[in-house]
C-alpha cells in the first residue's frame, strides 16, 4: 500500500498506474484484514479487489505465487467453481437479447440433450442444478478423458438424470461447465471461449477470463497448494469411500472424479474447456465483471445488462433440500447467495465461490462487489469455498454499510 493511500489522499480516486495497489481510505480495514492473511510463505499468495458503487475502492495483492515468485499484479490463478458466476453471465447476455429463453427445453438449441428422457429439462432447469446430470464421477472411462471436451459433452447428452431432479437440486459441481458451455455454442454456432471474450472481457475491457488460458499468459499463474485432497487423504482412496457413504455419496459422485487430484495439476487444463472449475482469473477481472451487477448493469457509463435482467438473474429459484451438498444453497440462475461470516447475510446478491478459497460475487442492495483470487487452498476443502473469503466479505459489508 502506498503511504498515500494509507493517509487518505486517494479516497474516491483511481491510481493511474496499474502496478500500484489502491486502498480508498473507507477500505483501509479490509486491508489490512486481507494482509494478515499472507505473513508466512506457507500462507501462499492472493489479490482482492472491491467496487462500490462502480467505483473501484480496492485493488491489493500480497503473498507469493510460488515459492521464489512474489504475487503481483499480474499474477492469475485457477479458480475452480468461481468460473461458474462467469459462464452464468454470459448466458445472461445471450438472453437478454432473446437467443435464449430460460423456459425453453436445452434439447430446442442442443437436440442430442433430449435423450434419455431429458427432453423437456429447460434452460431454468440446467441453470439451477435441476437438470439430474449431477454425476462425473465414472461420467468417463478414463480420468484424462475429461478433457476431452467433445467426448464430455457427448456423455452428458446421453446420460439418464437422476429421477431426485423431480424434488430438488443437485449441485452440479464439475458437469454445470460443460453444460452451460455447450449451450452457448450451440445457440451462437461459436467455440464457448470465443463468446465470453466477446460477451464478457471485450465489454468490461478486462483479458482474464479464461478457460483456455493463452500460452503465452501461463507464466503468470499462480502455483496451487497444497494438494487438494479431502482432510489430507488419499484421494483415491478418499473419493472411494465417501461414494459408497450414503450422506457423501452425491458430493462424491459430483465432484469427486477418478484423478482429478492429478489432473488439478496438468498444465494440459488449460488447453481444454471445463467451465465448472478450471477458469484461470485475475481477481480484478472478477470484481470488474460482479461491479457492472452491483451497479445496476452500468459500469464507466456503459451497459453491461440491463435492470430487468438484473433482477432474474437474482431471483431465488429454488429453496428445496440439494441433494448433493445436504443444505440448502438457495440457487438463483447460475449463482448462489454469498456467504459471510456475520449475522447478517446480504439479502440481495448473488455471486459464486470456489472450493479451495477463490470467489467473487455483487450486493444489488450496496453496490458492493468483491473479487478474490489466492492459491493457497483452504484447510477446509468444500464445495463453496472455505471461510477466507466469508470472513473478507463479512469486513467488507460493515464498511459499505457505513458508507
Amino acid at each position: 500500500m502506498t503511504a498515500n493511500a494509507r493517509r487518505g489522499s486517494l479516497a474516491r480516486t483511481e491510481v493511474p498506474a496499474r502496478t500500484e495497489l489502491y486502498v480508498d481510505r473507507r477500505f483501509l480495514p479490509l486491508a489490512d484484514r486481507f494482509f494478515a492473511m499472507y505473513r508466512q510463505p506457507q500462507q501462499g499468495g492472493g489479490a482482492l479487489v472491491a467496487y462500490q458503487g462502480g467505483e473501484k475502492v480496492l485493488d491489493i495483492w500480497a503473498g507469493y505465487a510460488d515459492r521464489d515468485r512474489r504475487w503481483d499484479h499480474d499474477t492469475i490463478s485457477l479458480s475452480f467453481s468461481t468460473g461458474k458466476g462467469v459462464a452464468s453471465t454470459v448466458v445472461h447476455r445471450l438472453a437478454e437479447r432473446g437467443l435464449i429463453d430460460y423456459d425453453a427445453p436445452v434439447a430446442q438449441y442442443w437436440p442430442e440433450f433430449g435423450a434419455a428422457g431429458k427432453d423437456k429439462i429447460t434452460v431454468r432447469d440446467l441453470m439451477t442444478h435441476r437438470a439430474g446430470l449431477h454425476k462425473v464421477r465414472g461420467l468417463m472411462r478414463n480420468p484424462l478423458d475429461l478433457m476431452d471436451y467433445d467426448a464430455v459433452v457427448a456423455a452428458l447428452a446421453a446420460s439418464k438424470p437422476d429421477p431426485r431432479r423431480l424434488k430438488g437440486p443437485g449441485y452440479h459441481a464439475v458437469t454445470y461447465g460443460w453444460l452451460v458451455a455447450e449451450l452457448v455454442a450451440r445457440v451462437t454456432g461459436l467455440p464457448f471461449t470465443d463468446v465470453v471474450e466477446a460477451e464478457i472481457a471485450k465489454p468490461l475491457g478486462v483479458d482474464e477470463f479464461w478457460f483456455r488460458v493463452p500460452i503465452s499468459e501461463r507464466t503468470r499463474i499462480a502455483k496451487l497448494f497444497p494438494h487438494i485432497n479431502p482432510a489430507g487423504l488419499n484421494w483415491a482412496f478418499a473419493s472411494t469411500v465417501l461414494s459408497h457413504v450414503g450422506p457423501t455419496r452425491g458430493l462424491a459422485e459430483a465432484a469427486m472424479p477418478d484423478g482429478f487430484d492429478v489432473m488439478v495439476r496438468n498444465p494440459a487444463v488449460h488447453d481444454t474447456v471445463m467451465p465448472g472449475w478450471n477458469g484461470v482469473f485475475s481477481a480484478r477481472a472478477l470484481a470488474r465483471m460482479y461491479a457492472a451487477i452491483a451497479n445496476g448493469g452500468m459500469l464507466d457509463g456503459k451497459r453491461f445488462l440491463k435492470e430487468s435482467t438484473i433482477d432474474q438473474m437474482a431471483t431465488i429459484q429454488t429453496r428445496e433440500r440439494d441433494y448433493v451438498l445436504a443444505v440448502r444453497p438457495n440457487w438463483a440462475l447460475g449463482y448462489h447467495p454469498p456467504i459471510i461470516a456475520a449475522r447478517r447475510q446480504p439479502r440481495n446478491a448473488i455471486g459464486h465461490y470456489g472450493v479451495g478459497g477463490s470467489g467473487a460475487y455483487a450486493d444489488l442492495d450496496s453496490g458492493l462487489s468483491l473479487g478474490f483470487t489466492t492459491n493457497r487452498l483452504g484447510s477446509a476443502v468444500t464445495a463453496l469455498g472455505d471461510l477466507r473469503l466469508a470472513r473478507l466479505g463479512a469486513e467488507a459489508q460493515e464498511l459499505a454499510r457505513r458508507g
